[in-house]
């Protein structure tokens, strides 16, 4: 019977020794053999009983086997000395813990070469290994475990289940967590007794816990050179001084200091021992991002001609992680209806409280639209809440002043007080290119005439939801659908940019930008209900290409509610995409229409992204 003694945090065979003797080992063979000369060098490694699978671990992890033909002696003695630690490693690992590994150079053990009188050459290694029988688990215990909450160990660590390293290791990670979620944040791994029985092939593993306090959350200190003012840090942070000690807690505070994006980095760390009291100290190291950045974009379609968008944005404009995003883009160049957006937003971390972000914005808008034309500015003030790392809700009131020209008249005004409501869930695994997980953005916005026209309610909503097919993951379902509705006044008593219009990128391909609304006398209006369902299958051919099939369709109704006597029109098509590392996919899309207006054939949509 072999017993084995693990004084580490993991639980693993410790061969920290040998580690350190080998490297010794090869320092001196690597000194007495310097001038010797590189011979060419044959390696094999067989491993009689082992599975497919654990050879192929043994033949990756020996450095034996990935020296060059040229490699020198000192070179491969040094190699093959350390390969014994590294290979019983993977053994263990697999849940073999009677061994055996020999390594010969030229036919002599490679163990057993005086390093005083080594060989002049070595053309020759040969690595066999008896991986033995595996073991199974008799006894594995984790003590002590708190009673809550309760530690969530592996079902691989328990009497009868064959052992391995991994499931010690797993096990020790599961118990030490359980009890730092349970406020004891100085926990640490006290003991571990591992015993090899190779005669009944068993292995007894008993991890001792120590947990230590249980503490509260002290102080949070700042440290590192930054432009953002430590009182606006601190008020960011939100660190929860006072309360019992929960890593959650820690990372909340942290998240908040990222998500102004002021930071290239932000980490907390503990104290090196608690305070008298029971409390704990952090310390927030933080990194500035640079100040200022600029954006640039370009979108190509044949309906909507070119596209170009620009940002500029200040990260730190007062000193308290303030953010002012400036956004213009330009629309329709090389057309005749060129038109363009101008908006800026400025948002202020903290500035009534933890995790909410007062903001105010405005736009000014000029639309050159197919069936309208419209000038508007809009102002308004805002609050965000940021409810965890992937969902917020916001609300707002302002001004929206409007001035337009449609198929209802021309010159008419719109003054409206309006106010909003916004919530985003955004589950997906990426963001420019997602596989998996689904995104849902909706908003409520009422509005009122200022100049006597009827109050209105406006409701949208866009959901969006990816499958990959398959364990590769190279073929992903995508699919969305948007909803929009006006509730209340007449679409002649509404402003043309509150009312609906399909076509196009953002809706549906090949058919033409905002071709699809209500007739009006022979006219074209925008309609108070909306519906769009789009359909993708996304094949990846190469790691940075991929192919697209996709399927749009639109309805547009006069009332507030789509319904089977919709105006509607589809289009189909397909799509290249080129992954660019740090930008994502570049899109090309050609689509044809299916139904509804047909005139215009052929369209086609250049961007960055995916479509959706």
């Amino acid at each position: 019977m072999t017993s084995l003694s693990h004084p580490r945090r993991i639980a693993r065979p410790d061969l920290r020794p040998f580690r350190s003797f080998w490297m010794t080992v090869s320092l001196a063979a690597t000194c007495w053999l310097g001038a010797a000369p590189a011979q060419a060098l044959t390696t094999s490694l067989t491993a009689p009983g082992a599975t497919a699978d654990l050879s192929d671990d043994l033949e990756n992890a020996s450095v034996s086997l990935s020296l060059g033909d040229e490699a020198g002696v000192q070179e491969t003695l040094a190699a093959a000395l350390s390969d014994y630690l590294t290979l019983v490693q993977v053994l263990y690992d697999a849940g073999h813990f009677a061994p055996v590994v020999n390594i010969t150079l030229d036919g002599r053990e490679a163990a057993q070469i005086n390093l005083l009188t080594p060989p002049r050459s070595i053309d020759n290694i040969v690595i066999t290994v008896d991986p033995g029988p595996k073991f199974t688990f008799g006894q594995a215990v984790v003590t002590p475990l708190p009673e809550r909450p309760a530690a969530n160990l592996p079902d691989d660590f328990a009497a009868g289940r064959p052992a391995s390293t991994g499931a010690i290791q797993a096990a020790a990670t599961a118990g030490l967590a359980a009890w730092d979620r349970a406020g004891h944040a100085k926990v640490k791994l006290a003991s571990q007794d591992i015993t090899a029985d190779a005669v009944q092939q068993r292995l007894d593993a008993t991890l001792r816990i120590a947990p230590g306090p249980r503490l509260r959350l002290g102080k949070m200190t700042i440290e590192g050179q930054s432009d953002v003012r430590r009182a606006a840090i601190q008020q960011i942070a939100g660190f929860a001084s006072g309360k019992v000690y929960h890593p959650d807690l820690v990372s909340k505070s942290s998240a908040r200091l990222r998500r102004t994006g002021a930071f290239s980095s932000v980490t907390l760390r503990q104290a090196e021992t608690p305070n008298p009291d029971g409390t704990l100290d952090f310390v927030a190291s933080v990194e500035d991002l640079p100040k200022r950045r600029f954006t640039f974009g370009v979108e190509i379609s044949s309906s909507e001609a070119l596209e170009v968008s620009t940002s500029w944005m200040h990260r730190n404009l007062f000193g308290g992680a303030e953010r002012l995003k400036i956004d213009l883009s330009l629309r329709g160049l090389g057309s005749s209806d060129v038109d363009g957006t101008v908006s800026a937003r400025l948002d202020r971390p903290a500035a009534l409280g933890t995790d909410e972000t007062l903001f105010y914005s405005g736009a000014l808008e000029k639309a050159e639209e197919e069936h309208y034309s419209a000038t508007s500015i809009l102002g308004e003030v805002g609050l965000r809440r940021i409810v965890s790392d992937t969902t917020f809700v916001e609300g707002s009131v302002g001004l929206y002043l409007v001035k337009a020209d449609d198929a209802y008249g021309a010159g008419r005004d719109f003054n409206y007080l309006s106010a909003r409501l916004r919530g985003e869930r955004d589950k997906r695994n990426i963001k420019t290119d997602a596989s998996a997980g689904y995104y849902l953005d909706g908003e409520v916005i009422p509005f009122v005439g200022l100049d006597g026209r009827d109050p209105g309610l406006k409701i949208n909503l866009d959901a969006r939801g990816y499958k990959s097919l398959g364990s590769t993951g190279r073929v992903v379902l995508a699919g969305r659908v948007q909803v929009g509705s006006v509730i209340g006044p007449e679409a002649s008593d509404v402003s043309p940019t509150l009312l609906y219009f399909s076509g196009g990128a953002g809706s549906v391909r090949g058919q033409e930008y905002q071709s699809l609304g209500v007739d009006v006398g022979g006219d074209v209006a925008g309609g108070r209900s909306y519906l769009a369902l789009s359909g993708e299958v996304r094949g990846r051919i190469t790691d940075a290409i991929s192919l697209v099939g996709f399927y749009d369709v639109g309805f547009v109704d006069a009332g507030s509610f789509v319904s089977s006597d919709s105006e509607h029109h589809a289009g189909a098509g397909i799509g290249l995409r080129y992954n660019v590392t740090g930008i994502g996919p570049i899109r090309l899309d050609l689509a044809v229409p299916v139904s509804g207006d047909d005139a215009d054939g052929l369209q086609f949509y250049i961007g960055i992204g995916q479509a959706f």
